[in-house]
């Protein structure tokens, strides 16, 4: 039987922050971890590539500063050492204002507004869906043995499912997998917009699994080691 050859799209700020933040686990193997639950969804799947979509820290907003900045370009160094394409959109830092929160039994008013700054990831939501959707479509000129049979998106955001939706109505011979970025212990339910489009979803990633697919302190690349944050 042939392998279910498959095409891993991350959304990093949702991995992060649905899995990976306050824990011990940041230095993530995140190759190693994709071909385990892939494997465990159906052993005949086979991890082809790994494309990882995510902004730049800014430091002035990172809780500490340069050195998060750092942090993140070292892990993203290790990353394209073990051939993740890491696609890098931006973060859009303008004054706006938004409704005061008072509590949660108030509700908002139009007339109670305070100046904010707004913080935007740009870029990335689209880039990861028409990417996705690019690569399903070249599949047709490839030879069978070259094709991708599988794409799975390790996302939580709901802004996915229309892309989601155009990969199941137009690539009727292609499969769609989730893998929501969710910690186990912590509640969470999973997107039914998602989960309506996807032929298989995997609803927590457990700290055995994150703990078990850590890369080494010290990872090689073209350059100098990427070396893991003290911190992390």
């Amino acid at each position: 039987m042939s392998k279910l050859r498959t095409a891993c799209f991350v959304d990093g700020y949702n991995l992060f922050y649905g899995l990976l933040a306050e824990t011990h686990f940041k230095w993530l193997n995140l190759p190693s971890l994709m071909t385990h639950i892939l494997h465990v969804e159906n052993p005949d799947s086979s991890l082809v590539s790994v494309n990882f979509f995510t902004s730049s820290v800014k430091p002035a907003l990172a809780s500490r500063g340069i050195l998060s900045k750092e942090a993140q370009d070292t892990y993203l160094r290790a990353l394209k050492a073990r051939d993740v394409d890491v696609h890098i959109g931006r973060h859009q830092l303008e004054p706006g204002r938004a409704p005061r929160f008072v509590n949660k039994d108030t509700p908002p008013s139009r007339s109670d507004h305070v100046a904010i700054w707004k913080l935007e990831e740009k870029e990335t939501d689209v880039h990861l869906a028409i990417s996705m959707y690019r690569l399903a479509a070249r599949q047709a000129s490839l030879l069978p043995d070259q094709q991708i049979q599988q794409i799975v998106l390790v996302s939580a955001d709901t802004d996915m499912a229309p892309a989601l939706q155009a990969l199941r109505e137009d690539f009727d011979k292609l499969r769609i997998g989730v893998i929501l970025p969710h910690r186990e212990g912590i509640k969470r339910s999973a997107p039914g917009s998602l989960k309506k489009y996807a032929h298989w979803v995997r609803q927590v990633v457990t700290i055995e699994e994150l703990s078990a697919h850590q890369f080494p302190t010290r990872v090689p690349t073209h350059k100098k080691p990427a070396i893991k944050p003290d911190y992390w």
